[in-house]
């Protein structure tokens, strides 16, 4: 059965880091796609960044870009999200979810898109 365990979340001051993690397990990452989303109360999950198909590049929402890094580790069945320079407006409950890799994707991806889905982890950034 496939689980996705996603973690990492916390408080941190405007301009901080964090680093999510993600363990897949049940799921090939040859084919699926993992991605992570976010989401505010109030408001529809939105696509952050995930893995490209083909050449495995992540692709980023324009909001993050320069600031978060998508990294995967094959080995370990792990992906992971980088974000530095942290705003207010990323404070969000962050989601790693998985979608049928055959299946094209990109950043307007609508959450009921995907098949997979961890609990969530909090991020908070302070002004």
């Amino acid at each position: 059965e496939a689980e996705l365990v996603d973690s990492g979340g916390g408080l941190v001051q405007t301009g901080g880091s964090l680093r999510l993690s993600c363990v897949v397990s049940g799921l090939s990452f040859d084919r699926w796609r993992i991605a992570w989303y976010r989401q505010v109360p109030g408001k529809e999950r939105e696509a952050v960044a995930f893995i490209g198909k083909g050449n495995g590049k992540p692709v980023y929402a324009d909001f993050v870009k320069d600031r978060f890094t998508f990294s995967s580790d094959n080995a370990k069945n792990t992906v992971y999200l980088q974000m530095n320079n942290l705003k207010p407006e990323d404070t969000a409950n962050y989601y790693c979810g998985a979608r049928w890799a055959a299946h094209s994707m990109t950043v307007t991806t609508p959450p009921h898109g995907l098949d997979y889905w961890g609990k969530g982890t909090l991020v908070a950034v302070s002004a």
